[in-house]
């Protein structure tokens, strides 16, 4: 399939500048709250978890090493997104159904979405509570070095 004439799809928020990082605001006292637990034994790995998927991200300072916004990776994904658009939106009309089309997330190394935090080992994932497609743009990258996959862009 060849993608030069495809439209680029408008549903894709791009995380990468901030690197997929959310910060965490803890205060002191969830960071007393963390001491006692450890003190009884509880697993601090797991509280930092419910701290994170609870506690609202802020976003991390912009990285200067970050992908422009319109590089040829993210022009070939957002063409990808809009024929899938195009095509799900037709199934649907002719079933006189009407396609909620999923927004797509873009990320490097980690994320935080309402299904959890996420990491690259993850690989790409769609997550049903925020009805949102996650996909880390390193994974290409990892195909292409750990499978040799062929890696390109139309």
């Amino acid at each position: 399939m060849r993608l030069d004439q495809s439209r680029e799809s408008e549903n894709v928020e791009d995380r990468r500048s901030n690197g997929g990082r959310a910060a965490v605001a803890m205060g002191g006292g969830s960071l007393l709250i963390l001491l006692i637990a450890m003190l009884f034994g509880a697993d601090p790995r797991q509280l930092m978890r419910m701290f994170e998927a609870n506690a609202p991200a802020q976003r991390a300072p912009a990285d200067p090493n970050a992908p422009p916004v319109n590089d040829e990776q993210t022009v070939f994904i957002r063409k990808v997104l809009g024929e899938t658009e195009d095509v799900w939106n037709q199934i649907f009309a002719r079933a006189r159904l009407e396609y909620e089309e999923p927004q797509l997330v873009l990320f490097s190394g980690q994320v935080q979405s309402a299904c959890g935090f996420a990491s690259a080992a993850m690989g790409p994932f769609y997550c049903p509570a925020d009805r949102k497609l996650y996909l880390d743009t390193t994974f290409f990258q990892e195909l292409s070095a750990k499978h040799g996959a062929a890696v390109g862009y139309i």
